[in-house]
């Protein structure tokens, strides 16, 4: 397998600095080498995209969606890269960065699916839905809009970005480790159709038995799958390293085996780590489990 490692430096989507610097965290924390333990053959763009800070990007005028302009000026070049890579048949691994980054990762692959005739599906591991609009959203930032957008509800911007259509359809969206969510967006979320496994249904059922269902869920609806994994759907307490920390969230072994469990589903064909903050991270601990996370998604197993 080639992987395509495409760094997004962006925190323009949410309210604290830092996750900037997630790329270069995961990337000194050894993803290059271990991948190629691997034996997987891995390349990266030489140069990393044009990103200014944060304080010196135009905000605009609009409160319920900041940094309107900026944020899809980048996801164009990220769909952009993710497109060219997933054409030349290869793994996109796009590392951010905060989650609004998702608008050009499920762009860039819903272009490339179309031309392959395959059914995008998204397994969207995150402590929260970002199934806000900009009519709904309590803060403006735009990581709490961006899977909305992509699923057609929101702000044209955000809808339209890289081609005028939604770039995937909700009922193909399957959520898993969610446990905080806005009013509205609970209610949009259950318009729109999506699947929901919170951290309750786990706690419930037992993670080996929502495995069951996810893996069932993707089987029926998708032809490829991607991963979408924000390191706040980790507790807080084994993963301090990450923007908008939510207590009572998954193990690092549940994080481990889910990510197993999805490879051996055959049918994971990007992925994307976002959220790790290294500002907030003990001995860049976050990272090293974001590595180890990727690793386990392509292939490494225990034995």
């Amino acid at each position: 397998m080639n992987v395509h490692i495409i760094e997004v430096p962006l925190d323009y989507g949410g309210k604290r600095h830092g996750s900037d610097m997630g790329p270069s965290a995961i990337r000194l924390a050894g993803l290059r080498n271990k991948l190629e333990s691997l034996s997987l053959n891995v390349t990266s763009d030489k140069e990393q995209m044009d990103i200014v800070p944060q304080e010196y990007a135009e905000q605009g005028d609009n409160p319920k969606a900041k940094y309107l302009k900026p944020i899809i000026k980048v996801c164009e070049q990220v769909a952009q890269k993710v497109e060219l890579s997933k054409n030349k048949g290869e793994f996109p691994l796009v590392l951010g960065g905060d989650h609004s980054i998702v608008l050009g990762s499920v762009a860039g692959l819903n272009a490339s699916c179309k031309k392959s005739g395959k059914k995008l599906g998204v397994l969207y591991v995150d402590a929260h839905g970002d199934f806000n609009t900009a009519d709904i959203s309590i803060t403006g930032n735009i990581h709490g809009q961006c899977l909305a957008a992509c699923a057609g509800y929101g702000l044209e911007e955000l809808v339209n970005l890289y081609e005028p259509e939604r770039k995937i359809d909700p009922k193909n969206i399957c959520f898993v480790g969610i446990r905080d969510l806005d009013p509205k967006e609970k209610e949009l979320m259950h318009k729109a159709g999506v699947t929901v496994f919170t951290i309750s249904d786990i706690d419930r059922c037992g993670l080996d038995e929502i495995i069951k269902k996810i893996k069932r869920f993707f089987r029926t609806h998708c032809d490829c799958v991607h991963v979408s994994f924000d390191m706040d759907s980790l507790d807080p307490s084994i993963a301090p390293g990450t923007g908008v920390p939510v207590p009572g969230g998954l193990t690092y072994r549940e994080a481990l085996l889910l990510m197993e469990e999805m490879s051996s589903l055959g049918l994971v064909e990007s992925m994307e780590v976002v959220e790790v903050n290294p500002i907030l991270d003990v001995r860049n601990e976050t990272a090293v489990m974001a590595v180890q996370l990727i690793a386990r998604l392509l292939g490494e197993t225990l034995y």
